[in-house]
C-alpha cells in the first residue's frame, strides 16, 4: 500500500518526511517529490508529496490517522497511491 501526503509547500512536506521516517522506522525514510495534481495545467500549482511506502500493510487505522493529522498540521492531505 502506498500513501501520499500532499502538501502545498516544500517545507512542511520535507518536515512531514522526517517525521514519518521518526514515526515509522520500519517503513524507512519516505521520497518528496514535486507533482502536478490531476486538473492542475500550471507549474506554479505543482504541490509536494510525500511518498510513504507500506509494502506490507504494517500502517494501521491508528497509524492513519496520525498521517492524516500530520499532513492537516502542515494544511495538507492525505490520500491512497
Amino acid at each position: 500500500m502506498r500513501h501520499l501526503l500532499v502538501f502545498p509547500e516544500r517545507d512542511s512536506a520535507e518536515e512531514s518526511a522526517e517525521t514519518v521516517a521518526e514515526l515509522f522506522p520500519a517503513l524507512g525514510v519516505p521520497g518528496v517529490l514535486r507533482e502536478l495534481l490531476a486538473g492542475e495545467d500550471d507549474a506554479e500549482d505543482a504541490q509536494w508529496v510525500v511518498v510513504v511506502d507500506d509494502p506490507h500493510g504494517a500502517l494501521g487505522p491508528d497509524d492513519l490517522a496520525r498521517l492524516d493529522a500530520l499532513a492537516e498540521e502542515g494544511e495538507g492531505w492525505r490520500e491512497p497511491g
